[in-house]
């Protein structure tokens, strides 16, 4: 069975930063290309940023190309998103994914989620 488990959300002020975590496990965590979206109050889930199976290549949405950054470590099994400059846009819902590549998962074809964790960016 595939679980992915979020983690590292929270309550920050503006500026500050935070670093989200996700765990995966019941799959060949090498062999999946991995992904972050997100969910804001009232509106839909929206692409963050993904990452190819080997961490050899990114992508990310324009609003957090900069500031966000994606990585991965195979050895853990765990995919990470480091958040810089966070504004109160970036409040909300953060899911991890998991894909067959890093362009399926921005383009939407993603196969297994996580539950979500929270980020509160507060001004």
């Amino acid at each position: 069975q595939v679980q992915l488990v979020e983690s590292g959300g929270g309550l920050v002020q503006i500026g500050d930063s935070l670093r989200l975590s996700c765990i995966v496990s019941g799959r060949t965590f090498s062999s999946t290309a991995m992904g972050w979206f997100r969910q804001a109050p009232g509106k839909e889930r929206t692409f963050v940023a993904s990452i190819r199976r080997d961490g050899a290549d990114t992508r990310y949405s324009e609003s957090v190309k900069g500031r966000f950054t994606i990585s991965r470590d195979n050895a853990k099994n765990t995919v990470y998103l480091q958040m810089n400059s966070l504004t109160p846009e970036d409040t909300a819902i953060y899911f991890c994914a998991a894909g067959p590549s890093m362009l399926a998962i921005k383009f939407g074809n993603s196969d297994s989620w996580g539950q979500g964790t929270q980020v509160t960016v507060s001004s």
